[in-house]
């Protein structure tokens, strides 16, 4: 069963940049000092306090997956690349519970954790070797290999396929 909920938890968005400068910004020109994108991993994990928060650096660190699928949501054929789900999660030390996955638009889904294999699904940090664009989806999203198996098209990997990603809670089982 999949839930939608609103999450009471703030959420972060950790893209876009600061003045830098007060005078610069008000007599000159704006500088926007870019922030790295960032990924909030909390709930039932064996991090500090419940929480850590994954950069696109430390994302980039983890070992990288692509594949070439079409979505629903695009036209044609895209290469997407990233870490595996399951490394991330891994790499947080997380339970074995289902996740709610929440993304900048308050949009969260309950993701069953036997969705959850090796190689599928990724969380993308690239299209075409690019960082995304918050625009294009991004800056990061979870993303199937859709057109290798049926059942990576199925209503519920589609709802689970969740871009903006901000935030992955592991839920306890």
């Amino acid at each position: 069963m999949t839930i939608f909920r609103h999450h009471p938890i703030a959420r972060r968005q950790v893209l876009a940049g600061g003045i830098a400068g007060f005078a610069t910004a008000i007599f000159v020109t704006p500088l926007m000092a870019a922030q790295e994108a960032t990924l909030l991993i909390d709930g039932d994990i064996a991090a500090a306090g419940g929480t850590m928060q994954l950069t696109d650096t430390a994302l980039s660190a983890l070992p990288q997956i692509a594949f070439a699928t079409s979505t629903i949501w695009t036209t044609g054929e895209i290469r997407f690349s990233g870490p595996s789900l399951a490394a991330v999660l891994q790499a947080g030390g997380a339970g074995t519970g289902d996740l709610m996955l929440h993304a900048t638009n308050d949009y969260n889904v309950k993701m069953p954790r036997d969705m959850i294999e090796a190689e599928a699904p990724i969380i993308a940090t690239r299209i075409g070797g690019q960082p995304i664009s918050l625009r294009d989806k991004g800056p990061f999203w979870v993303v199937f290999p859709y057109d290798t198996q049926a059942r990576f098209r199925s209503d519920l990997a589609l709802m689970v396929s969740v871009w903006q990603l901000i935030e992955i809670s592991v839920l306890q089982k």
